[in-house]
Formats: C-alpha cells, sequence, structure tokens
C-alpha cells in the first residue's frame, strides 16, 4: 500500500507539469489582454507600462520559464486585477469555502442518493422505483445553475424562508440553498448507480444463500449487499467530490459566494492570467488527491483488492 501511494504521488508531479503547460498556452493564445474591457479604457501607453511591469512584454519562452520557476518556490504571482492581494492570499482565503461547501454537498447527496437508490432497488419495479428514477432522471437534467435560480425564486423570493445570496459560513442559513443546488445532482448521480449495483448484487449467489438460510431481508440487503454494491458508488462518490469542489462555478457566482469557483469566472472574464493559472493548478491538485483517496478506499471496501 505504502508504495502504491508514494508512486501515485510521484504521478502527480507530471500531471501538474502538463496541465500547467497546457493551461499557459491556452491562456496566452486567447486574443486580448488583462488590461481590456476596464471600467475605464486604458492608453497603449499605460499598458505598455503594465505589460512591461509584469514582464507580459517578455517572449512567451522567458515568461513560461520564469514563472515555473515562481511556481515551483510557492509563489503564483500577483493578481492583475486585485493588485491588493496575491494569487497565493485570493486562493487562501477562498478555498475553504468552496471546500466547506462542496463536502457539505457530497454529504448531502450521499445521505439522500445512497438511501433512496438502495430503496429504489429493493422496491424494484414498483411505485416506489418509479418515482425514485423520476426524481433522479430530473435532478441529473438539470443544471446547477437552473436548479440554484429555481431555489433563489421559490424559497427565497416566492416563500421568503431564506435570503437571497450571501455567505455567512457553512452554519449558517445561506449556505442551504447552495448546498442544495450543489448537491441534488450527485444526489441524483449516487442514486441511480447505488440502484444498479444493488441490483447486480442482489442477484448474484451468496446473496440467495443468506435468504436460503433465513437471514432477514433487511439484514442481507445491510449487512451482506451494500458493501459489495458500494464499490462503483464510492468511486463516482470521488469523482463527484471533485466536481462539486471544483465545479460549482455559477452556484457561487450567481448566490454571491466567495468561493475560489467565483474566483475561477473572474480570472476567465478578466483575463486575470496567474489567478486563472493558479486556479486550475489547485483544482487538478485537488482531483488528483481525491482519486487516490478513492482508490485506497476499495481496498477497505472489499478485501479481494490489494494494491501491488
Amino acid at each position: 500500500m505504502t508504495v502504491y501511494v508514494f508512486r501515485r504521488l510521484l504521478w502527480m508531479v507530471p500531471s501538474l507539469f502538463i496541465v500547467f503547460t497546457l493551461t499557459f498556452l491556452v491562456v496566452h493564445a486567447t486574443p486580448g489582454s488583462p488590461w481590456d474591457e476596464r471600467e475605464k479604457p486604458l492608453s497603449e501607453a499605460v499598458k505598455a507600462n503594465l505589460n512591461k511591469q509584469y514582464h507580459l512584454d517578455d517572449p512567451l519562452p522567458k515568461q513560461y520559464f520564469d514563472y515555473l520557476g515562481n511556481v515551483l518556490h510557492g509563489d503564483l504571482g500577483p493578481s492583475y486585477r486585485s493588485v491588493e492581494r496575491s494569487v497565493s492570499e485570493i486562493i487562501a482565503a477562498t478555498l475553504p469555502v468552496s471546500v466547506q461547501l462542496g463536502v457539505a454537498s457530497l454529504l448531502f447527496a450521499i445521505v439522500v442518493g445512497v438511501p433512496l437508490g438502495a430503496l429504489a432497488a429493493v422496491k424494484h419495479n414498483t411505485w416506489i422505483d418509479y418515482t425514485a428514477s423520476l426524481v433522479t432522471v430530473t435532478g441529473i437534467a438539470t443544471p446547477a445553475f437552473v436548479r440554484v435560480s429555481l431555489l433563489i425564486v421559490v424559497l427565497s423570493l416566492g416563500l421568503a424562508l431564506l435570503p437571497t445570496g450571501g455567505w455567512e459560513g457553512i452554519f449558517d442559513v445561506r449556505a442551504i440553498i447552495p448546498i442544495l443546488a450543489i448537491g441534488s445532482g450527485p444526489a441524483a448521480i449516487l442514486a441511480r448507480y447505488t440502484r444498479s449495483s444493488l441490483l447486480e448484487v442482489l442477484g448474484q449467489d451468496y446473496i440467495r444463500t443468506a435468504h436460503a438460510k433465513g437471514v432477514r431481508p433487511n439484514a442481507v440487503v445491510a449487512a451482506h449487499a451494500m458493501k459489495n454494491a458500494l464499490i462503483p458508488v464510492v468511486t463516482v462518490a470521488g469523482v463527484t467530490l471533485g466536481n462539486v469542489i471544483t465545479g460549482a462555478f455559477f452556484v457561487e457566482r450567481i448566490y454571491g459566494v466567495p468561493g475560489i469557483g467565483r474566483q475561477f469566472i473572474d480570472s476567465v472574464t478578466g483575463r486575470d492570467y496567474t489567478l486563472l493559472l493558479g486556479t486550475v493548478m489547485v483544482f487538478a491538485l485537488l482531483i488528483m488527491v481525491v482519486n487516490l483517496l478513492t482508490d485506497i478506499s476499495y481496498g477497505y471496501l472489499d478485501p479481494r483488492i490489494r494494491y501491488r
């Protein structure tokens, strides 16, 4: 296990290097500059001075290796839009918000999706199964930005139960709408995978043997079937965790959550090259770590799985 983890950690280095290189090339191939589309248009002389100050007038290979050297020393550079803060400071302030929101959304998805999928599998081809399928299909088909807009209209504007935006921490009522908006989609996905996986396990020989021995049906599902059925569900949950942390861009933007997803949107629209590179690198690292933890968890769910 230790050798496996160490090898996977080593593979993260070239993966991050590839992500950095591709992002750098795409960013600098995009037309325009960080000084375009300001509230007050800048003169060409001012733009030239800013390019010189931030070394954007250097040859592209020099910019690449200079920035790569700074990243290797832990310096993600200054933000072109938020000049009072560096990229590292922006990420340090916003990443915890997105992580809290993402983890809370995933917990909501697991608590709702896994039992719903298990219930649909146990009540296969009944009205409960059909209702659960309708709910999950609706959740999968509806994008997160549509869900958050509908929740604001219904819960905030219509019923006046919750604020229309803002963020005061994960335990504040303002967190309810973004958690529901982000977590509903993953809950539907987990429910579908749980249902299909559990149906496959319930048809295996050892399950029929447990029933023949007189084991209660609930005990068969809880003690024998669910553990094996959870392996593909854990895979999806791991990918989902990376997605809800890094992919809640529009929810954070619409609801006014000061997370890293909102900074990513601002960096793209504002051509803030250093902030864009920094957020992409953080997203890539988060996804790699989550995938590693997901792979490690397989050995605990199924003793037959070993890492050599």
